[in-house]
């Protein structure tokens, strides 16, 4: 999945990812439909990362990261597991770039490559999530 932010620089994409503050400015479930339990962030490689919460529907989501790879301003790489109820459904490998283009603006690659687990069927709701996520970083940088 890829975005270009025209006037925002690569740092400022970059740091929205980067802190728990940042990351909770877009990255998150609508607070209507979720209620986030638990987030923990330690970005650094080798670094952790925690999101857990529970749905209006009582499902339980969880979101563990760890980080491989960590250019500030340029490239972030890390592993991550979801878990359904406490079920293991996936492990994914994300990749996001972020290029600077004319004008002082960003490009931003998302690359995700995800084994889904135990029969779990995703029918494309992972890269259908990763859009909405996508769109609520752009709000976020643009707001």
């Amino acid at each position: 999945l890829e975005r270009t932010y025209p006037t925002v620089p690569p740092q400022r994409v970059f740091d929205a990812f980067a802190s728990i503050e940042g990351k909770n400015g877009w990255f998150t479930a609508p607070n209507e439909r979720w209620d986030i339990g638990e987030r923990t962030m330690d970005f650094r490689v080798g670094g952790r990362e925690r999101l857990e919460g529970k749905w209006k529907s009582g499902m339980v989501t969880e979101f563990d990261v760890l980080y491989f790879d960590i250019i500030p301003g340029e490239r972030i790489v890390y592993t991550y597991e979801m878990r359904l109820d406490g079920r293991k459904i996936s492990v994914s490998l994300a990749t996001f770039e972020f290029k600077a283009v004319p004008g002082g603006g960003t490009h931003l690659i998302h690359t995700e490559q995800g084994a889904f687990l135990d029969g779990y069927d995703d029918n494309g709701s992972r890269e259908e999530g990763s859009r909405e996520i996508l769109a609520k970083l752009t709000a976020y940088l643009e707001g």
